[in-house]
């Protein structure tokens, strides 16, 4: 299981916030220069079935780089539930990758550290130029009005994923298109060991990510408009309800669902345990369980009826953004390394291979991500998908609100009720454990 480790988190961003000398990264480079280099040290994020999976994928793709410029990656992929406690401990103690992969949600927050190397328009022109990009993938890569602190690498969107042989065996015709039709499905669908709807709620992220959506169906951003934190707004504590409700009053998902953690979720809809699936880009991980592209289908998350705007958000904006430590020892073979990994044949092989969207648009229009699934989830990301916060905080919120609905999906479980009251009790001790301004 995931293993979490909340108050070190927070205990390393407060020391950021505090030590502006301590940012940056670097690797240890035996006899390197920074017109020379021979070494990069690369963290990349699970996007795989594996981390095994991950360096099957990624390590090919690296000797190539090697056999190009002659510099040697060393590569290590880190699980989610590790990763973003790793960077911070890399800015605050200056020892970290040269390279790195970053949730793009946290972009602004580690941009807030000084670790990262801006990327303005000589820094842009040195990997191939800024309008290689999609506009709204780039604006996920920092605070508005700074240069970005990293470049997107991978994009996607959340969809909702339903078994066509389920939902036909239910009687049921058409995918919901409402929370209430998707919960009314769902309670048909949930039968002995089979559930209506499989989520992660032991993942900070997947909690907090999902809740962000309802969130903004509801009427809130979880921050004013001048960036102060509204954690427990009317809004919120509704949007938070609604999303632990499918365990606790609706019963469409399993009690164990609150401990998941490790993409249980998604192997619980490949197997037939679950009949829906609220994920991001999951056709690849469905596959390696033997689960048939024509067995499923993908739509866009409910939305409110009538809803424009922030409030017909239907994902929030997800992608994987590529970053380089500013006081790297080989910028310009991080660089080159940058270059290579957004070019246009690495951004074909990799995000074909993970099914997540190329976030450069020579690629976009290819054959490869032309899928029925692709197709709806890059609809969703042009049409109705949101940014989360990009404020300096982000990370801590997710930290903080991920963990509260964890906190309350656990009691749901555990057979406690979960009323407004104890809705809005975790989500106020989540906002006062927000840093001061």
């Amino acid at each position: 299981m995931r293993t979490q480790r909340i108050p070190a988190a927070i205990a390393v961003i407060a020391a950021i916030t505090l030590t502006a000398t301590a940012c940056g990264g670097g690797s240890s480079t035996t006899g390197a220069s920074n017109s020379s280099p021979k070494t990069l040290t690369y963290w990349a994020s699970n996007q795989g079935t594996s981390l095994d999976n991950d360096k099957q994928v990624l390590e090919p793709e690296l000797r190539k780089f090697e056999q190009q410029t002659g510099i040697k990656v060393n590569l290590e992929v880190i699980p989610w539930s590790d990763l973003l406690n790793r960077i911070l401990a890399a800015t605050a103690s200056g020892q970290g990758p040269d390279v790195l992969n970053i949730g793009n949600t946290w972009s602004a927050s580690l941009q807030a550290t000084g670790a990262l190397l801006p990327f303005d328009s000589a820094t842009f022109d040195k990997i191939g130029g800024k309008d290689r990009f999609l506009a709204s993938a780039v604006a996920s890569a920092g605070a508005a009005g700074k240069d970005p602190a990293a470049v997107p690498l991978y994009s996607m969107a959340y969809g909702l994923y339903y078994n066509k042989k389920l939902f036909q065996a239910a009687g049921i015709a058409t995918p919901p298109a409402t929370w209430d039709d998707l919960v009314a499905d769902g309670k048909k669908l949930t039968t002995g060991s089979q559930y209506g709807l499989a989520i992660e709620g032991g993942n900070v992220s997947e909690n907090v990510h999902n809740v962000f959506t309802l969130g903004l169906q509801h009427g809130t951003g979880f921050y004013d408009a001048s960036g102060k934190p509204q954690f427990d707004s009317p809004q919120a504590v509704a949007a938070v309800k609604q999303y632990v409700d499918f365990i606790a009053a609706d019963k469409i998902a399993a009690p164990g669902n609150a401990e998941y953690a490790a993409n249980q979720s998604v192997t619980d809809f490949a197997t037939g345990k679950a009949a829906m699936l609220m994920w991001q880009t999951a056709a690849p991980a469905l596959k390696s369980h033997g689960m048939n592209p024509d067995d499923y289908g993908v739509v866009p998350l409910p939305a409110p009826a009538g809803a424009t705007g922030t409030q017909a958000t239907t994902s929030m904006v997800a992608g994987i953004n590529l970053a380089v430590f500013k006081n790297t020892k080989n910028l310009n073979g991080a660089l080159d390394f940058v270059k290579f990994m957004t070019g246009d044949d690495e951004q074909k092989t990799l995000n074909s291979t993970y099914g997540s969207l190329p976030p450069v648009k020579s690629v976009e229009s290819d054959p490869a991500f032309a899928t029925p699934d692709l197709k709806a989830l890059a609809s969703v990301l042009q049409n109705s998908a949101s940014p989360l916060p990009q404020v300096a905080s982000e990370s801590q919120f997710e930290t903080l609100i991920g963990t509260a609905v964890k906190n309350l999906l656990a009691a749901a479980a555990a057979g406690q009720p979960v009323t407004d009251d104890s809705v809005k009790a975790e989500l106020t001790k989540a906002q006062q454990q927000m840093p001061a301004s």
